[in-house]
């Protein structure tokens, strides 16, 4: 079983890239090991104010710290060709040698949108980023022999090339899911899982489908990576923490799916409708830190060996240090 690691979730839908980029090497300062940053073209909701390039802030990061890093997640599908990502993952790689991770997923509306294209139903997005995995597998493969490869599938086409900037290994793929079939596909086709807070039983399923896909591709699911990215509040005061949460990510209050939803105004007129008990069970909002520091714990006991936490509040250098002194020192593997 692996070590437990805790990271910093950059996230680059609330923060100038800058100030990603700076608080990321705090977080790494106080304790924090890794960073996730998600590949977002808009912000769930305006107040969030932000949505920079991913992989650009993923190399300033790299250059400021010395943890692991990955998008988490990218949808290699729709604004993106799986070879572009393939591409900028495998350079990302190349530059900070075992450290780059690559997290997909099937994508959201609100980023994949932009591009103009037809937007399918979930269960062809899924087959479109299992695909979409086949082509990246196959680039890294290939290009560390040295060797070409092509593809026809039934979503791309890939003419004959190869990847001519290479790490001496290729990246962990790890795909983000929070359903059982894509969590059977992931542990056949994938390195490992990504996915969010969520009832403890709700996960453990998924761990099991996980599991079975895992074994029957021949590999050991126990050393396979299972990494939580988790949204919290903290701040000075319970009352503070709670209106961090509805101003910055009242998208975390919402019951619903919401893949299919495309503006960030539209979320906002949505979020008028979130009130505070709809975070209960979905997200700890507490100036305690160790009633953050219990949740996180029983995520870990479940068998989470990478975590990365994200704080919805704009007080980011408090809660870190806060967190570096009086949470990650006691959790325990």
């Amino acid at each position: 079983m692996a070590d437990l690691t805790v990271g910093y979730a950059a996230m680059l839908e609330q923060f100038h890239p800058r100030e990603a980029v700076e608080l990321s090497a705090y977080a790494e300062q106080n304790g924090f090991s890794g960073v996730m940053a998600a590949d977002h073209f808009q912000p769930w909701v305006p107040a969030q104010g932000q949505s920079s390039f991913v992989w650009n802030v993923l190399t300033a990061i790299g250059e400021r710290t010395t943890g692991d890093m990955g998008p988490g997640v990218t949808a290699p599908t729709f604004r993106w060709h799986p070879a572009m990502v393939a591409q900028a993952s495998a350079t990302l790689a190349a530059m900070y040698p075992r450290r780059h991770w690559l997290g997909l997923g099937s994508g959201e509306a609100l980023n994949e949108h932009v591009v103009a294209g037809y937007w399918p139903e979930a269960p062809e997005r899924i087959n479109r980023m299992f695909e979409a995995i086949e082509i990246i597998k196959k680039l890294f493969t290939s290009s560390l022999a040295g060797k070409d490869v092509k593809h026809a599938g039934q979503f791309y086409k890939l003419e004959s090339t190869r990847l001519w900037t290479m790490p001496e290994e290729a990246p962990e793929i790890l795909v983000a899911t929070a359903g059982p079939v894509t969590a059977k596909r992931t542990g056949k086709h994938a390195d490992g899982i990504i996915t969010v807070g969520a009832p403890l039983e709700k996960i453990s399923g998924l761990f099991g489908r996980f599991a079975e896909g895992a074994r029957e591709a021949g590999k050991d699911p126990d050393a396979m990576p299972k990494v939580l990215q988790l949204h919290l509040s903290w701040a000075e005061t319970d009352e503070q923490a709670l209106a961090n949460a509805m101003h910055e990510w009242p998208n975390g209050g919402m019951k619903f799916p919401k893949a299919d939803i495309r503006s960030p105004f539209d979320f906002e007129q949505m979020a008028k409708l979130v009130r505070p008990e709809d975070f209960a069970g979905r997200m700890v909002i507490s100036a305690d830190p160790d009633v953050h520091r219990a949740e996180i714990q029983k995520y870990v006991d479940l068998g989470f060996d990478r975590i990365y936490l994200h704080n919805v509040g704009r007080n980011q250098r408090e809660w870190v240090e806060v967190f570096g002194r009086d949470v990650l020192p006691k959790l325990a593997r």
